[in-house]
């Protein structure tokens, strides 16, 4: 499990500080996040299912991976990181978009974060860990439409803010 400090931003991204993770997400402070997307030649992308165990939304499905970047690294550093630590996959990724939100989490948690969202494409399986990951799939759009209409507490609430988003920019990108 990743632990120690996250950085600490205000509305337009400076740094503030830094401060422990659980402090932060139990105050719900505003902080630097990053989650990646990982879509195939066919246009699905590449769910994790969150190891039980994790800290928050365990057991949940969402995107490919997300994370902290830690003080000092930056966002794309940190996006490339963790898309090797959880699933295996070291491809080249490129920056989308960042957006803020704020949600309430199940052990009393906040997530309150300036998310930086990363997209990039393969046709590799991923190598998953189990400390991190529990199960993968690959979904089209229509594949999640439908899982959380049927389930929508099955997914993060990250996830569900901004999938239509990615999956409207990843139409784009795939040679």
């Amino acid at each position: 499990m990743e632990t120690g400090n996250v950085i600490l931003v205000d509305k337009h991204d400076h740094a503030v500080g830094f401060m422990e993770k659980m402090e932060v997400h139990r105050r719900g402070l505003l902080h630097r996040a990053i989650s990646v997307f990982i879509f195939d030649g066919t246009g699905r992308l590449l769910l994790q299912q969150r190891a039980f165990h994790k800290y928050h939304s365990g057991a949940l499905w969402t995107n490919t991976c997300c994370s902290h970047p830690f003080p000092g690294e930056s966002a794309p550093a940190a996006a490339k990181r963790r898309l090797k630590e959880e699933m295996g996959l070291s491809i080249p990724l490129d920056f989308l978009f960042t957006f803020r939100y704020r949600a309430s989490l199940d052990n009393g948690l906040i997530e309150h974060e300036l998310d930086h969202v990363f997209i990039g494409y393969t046709d590799e399986n991923p190598a998953i860990n189990p400390d991190e990951v529990a199960d993968y799939r690959w979904a089209t759009s229509s594949d999640i439409d439908k899982g959380i209409s049927t389930d929508p507490s099955a997914y993060t609430s990250w996830f569900k803010l901004i999938y239509k988003r990615v999956f409207a920019q990843a139409s784009l990108g795939y040679n």
